[in-house]
């Protein structure tokens, strides 16, 4: 039977809907409806008072029949792709309480003429590309119970007649890039529940009267530039359920006056500086996400952590935690996310981890921990695992189940060959294996894990020729074969990795079902002498190829240049010989080009000066000889150590003229500037690599009601 299209829903589906004047209630919600909003149409409901048409497919603008609608007290067209400047006439519907247009694309200012909504109740703008300040026609708002401006490019201050809102319960201005201090007058909002104010540019110090509004449910100020005043002695008259002081300068040991809140369910305490080992009084709180990450915290963990069923949620990353882990950690059955990187923890992993079924992401990153690992092969929902950079030995393990989408094994001490039970994998996204110890080759079956997007074989000791199957990934957004005994020719088929020619904005999330959000740091990347993160947010626009430090050899493919939006091309330290081919100037995403120490010879191509990406450009320990090409982003390589060890270049950029400037006279002395040149540039000749270190970012949030997802973010790293 052959597969049905997808049925396409046009707006022209309310067509007949036009017709119904008398109708007060319209409710589309997520049919998919494509298309633009018919303003003729909507034009007739002069008698509408509910109009709900959220997560649909509408583009365009909002037509200015809508706002006319004097009737409207509900309008919820979130979750569409509006865009545009959002209209001025929105303040007509001076009859609304409700507004939710979340989820769009609308820009510019916010509109001020929703100042004369006097009536709204509910306003919720989030995740648009609305900038600009908070219009000061918001004061009028009086009624306003929930205000929603989150993820957007909103700057300024937070404005000081925000506390002249009396009846706000819910205020999020979170993710965007707020500025000064936090309002003294928000002290003012005695009906406040919910205040979201993370990752915005605000400083100062957090004002203690925050903790004095008895309703105070969900406070998180994390992100910031704020300061903890460490003297202040607080006394809560709330009692919160989710707080969140991620980088606030929180000194010493945990605070002890959170232990009162008896109703937390998330603490983020993250990116500070704490002290001390894990207090027993947390343990006996049973909060339901504890995220302790990146601090100063000792000891061991309590093996009573990990009898509690409400747990889903532990990041201890990146302190000086050391021990085993308890025998007791398969009890912790709730557990959803474990991320325990970058401390001292040592001994063999616990077989009772397998037995957490609800674990969906594991990180063991950087620690000391030996022998095998154990069985996770009926662990369905696991599918993030990262267990490099330990001492981890034996076989490759495999004992994974097939459903896993990143799969980090570097840097331990596996050997054997590449193990054929991977093809079992049928979603594995990412797989890194850097620095074992594979023996033999690369095996033509890599083929058959079709959905990589991204391989890491760095310092496997694999040998032979790069199988031909491995062209058949064609997915691959990122490839590192370096620092191997590879050998053979660089396959013209290169050039057909589709994920390289135009990469895919459809790497692995965490599944719907799933109420946290994660964001995932899948690699950092050293290049351009720093360290750059690639998330699963953006990991759509990289794209890597290294394979150097091998014994590849022959002339350069010219279809290497069909790979346009490569970031990093490296295939240095390699025998390779002939020319620098043209095609490479088409790379119009090129950032870092690496062709040094092999034997290219000729001219370096005047295309490159096409590349306006690009910012490192490495060909010396050559055999190149002429003009260095002048234009663009090829006036900036300056640097004399990129070209040193070449058979005669000259240009501007080394400072080295050449010939056909020169009269008579300065040729003879340019050739003996040149000599020393070329000598001095043996002594001080720089290599230039492609490092690796796979790390994960973690933005996580917690169960809270669906308009206002919590976000967090996490962040394991993990060196090579």
């Amino acid at each position: 039977m052959q597969s049905m299209e997808p049925i396409v829903v046009t707006s022209t589906i309310l067509t007949p809907l036009f017709r119904i004047r008398s109708l007060m209630l319209l409710d589309m919600e997520g049919n998919q409806i494509q298309g633009e909003l018919p303003g003729d149409g909507f034009a007739n409901f002069s008698k509408l008072v509910y109009l709900d048409l959220k997560n649909n497919r509408f583009n365009g603008s909002i037509p200015s029949q809508l706002f006319h609608l004097r009737y409207l007290r509900y309008l919820d067209i979130s979750g569409s792709s509006l865009h545009g400047i959002l209209s001025g006439e929105v303040g007509s519907l001076q009859n609304l309480r409700v507004l939710k247009l979340e989820e769009n694309f609308f820009g510019g200012n916010i509109p001020k003429e929703i100042g004369n909504m006097t009536k709204l109740q509910q306003l919720c703008l989030r995740s648009n590309k609305f900038f600009g300040e908070i219009p000061t026609s918001f004061l009028y708002l009086k009624g306003l119970e929930e205000l929603d401006l989150r993820d957007n490019s909103l700057s300024m201050n937070i404005p000081i007649f925000i506390g002249n809102l009396s009846n706000i319960t819910i205020l999020a201005l979170s993710n965007n890039r707020l500025t000064g201090r936090i309002p003294s007058s928000i002290e003012n909002l005695k009906k406040l529940e919910t205040l979201q104010l993370e990752n915005n540019l605000l400083s100062g110090e957090i004002p203690s009267c925050l903790f004095t509004i008895n309703g105070m449910k969900h406070l998180s100020l994390g992100g910031n530039h704020l300061t903890w005043n460490s003297n202040a002695k607080i006394e809560p008259k709330c009692m919160l359920s989710q707080l969140s002081l991620k980088s606030c300068g929180l000194t010493g040991e945990i605070p002890y006056w959170i232990s009162k809140q008896k109703t937390l369910e998330v603490l983020d305490l993250s990116e500070n500086k704490l002290e001390g080992m894990f207090p027993q009084w947390l343990v006996e709180m049973e909060v339901g996400s504890i995220i302790l990450s990146d601090n100063s915290l000792t000891g061991s963990l309590p093996p009573r952590l990990f009898n509690s069923q409400i747990l889903s949620v532990l990041s201890l990353s990146q302190n000086n935690l050391f021990g085993e882990l308890p025998n007791n950690i398969g009890n912790a059955t709730s557990l959803i996310v474990l991320m325990l990187a970058e401390n001292n923890f040592s001994g063999m992993v616990p077989q009772s981890i397998s037995n957490i079924y609800t674990l969906l992401l594991l990180d063991l990153s950087s620690n000391r921990f030996f022998g095998n690992l154990p069985d996770f092969s009926s662990n369905e929902v696991l599918g993030f695992i990262d267990f490099s950079s330990n001492e981890f030995s034996g076989e490759i393990p495999t004992n994974f189940h097939q459903e896993i989408k990143l799969l980090a094994l570097g840097k331990n001490k596996f050997t054997g060959r590449f193990p054929r039970n991977l093809t079992n994998m049928s979603k594995l996204e990412h797989l890194d294996i850097h620095d074992n110890k594979i023996t033999g080759e690369l095996p033509e079956f890599i083929s058959q894990i079709s959905t990589l997007q991204v391989l890491n074989l760095r310092n496997t000791t694999l040998q032979g020729s790069i199988p031909n199957g491995i062209f058949n990934l064609s997915s691959l957004q990122i490839l590192d074969l370096s620092n191997n005994h590879l050998v053979g020719n660089i396959s013209p088929k290169f050039g057909n990795f589709a994920g390289m020619i135009e990469t895919s904005n459809e790497f692995s999330s965490l599944p719907d079902f799933v109420t946290i959000s994660i964001e995932l740091h899948y690699l950092i990347v050293i290049w351009k002498k720093s360290k750059q993160s690639l998330s699963s947010r953006n990991l759509q626009l990289y794209s890597l190829l290294d394979l150097s430090m091998n014994k590849l050899f022959g002339e350069i493919p010219a279809s290497l240049g069909k790979l346009k939006d490569l970031k990093l091309l490296n295939i240095s330290h390699n025998i390779l010989s002939g020319k620098v081919p043209i095609s490479l100037g088409n790379l119009e995403s090129l950032e870092n080009l690496d062709l040094s120490h092999n034997k290219l010879s000729g001219l370096i191509p005047q295309s490159l000066t096409k590349l306006q990406e690009l910012s490192v450009l490495d060909v010396s320990n050559n055999e190149l000889t002429g003009k260095i090409p002048m234009g663009g982003q090829m006036d900036t390589m300056n640097d004399p150590n990129f070209f040193a060890n070449n058979s005669g270049l000259c240009g501007m950029q080394i400072q080295v003229p050449c010939a056909e400037e020169l009269s008579p006279t300065e040729k003879s002395k340019d050739e003996s500037k040149e000599t020393l040149f070329l000598w001095e540039g043996a002594g001080i000749g720089y290599s230039f690599g492609f490092f690796i270190v796979v790390g994960i970012l973690y933005h996580i949030g917690y169960f809270v009601p669906k308009p206002l997802p919590n976000h967090r973010s996490q962040r394991i790293r993990q060196s090579v």
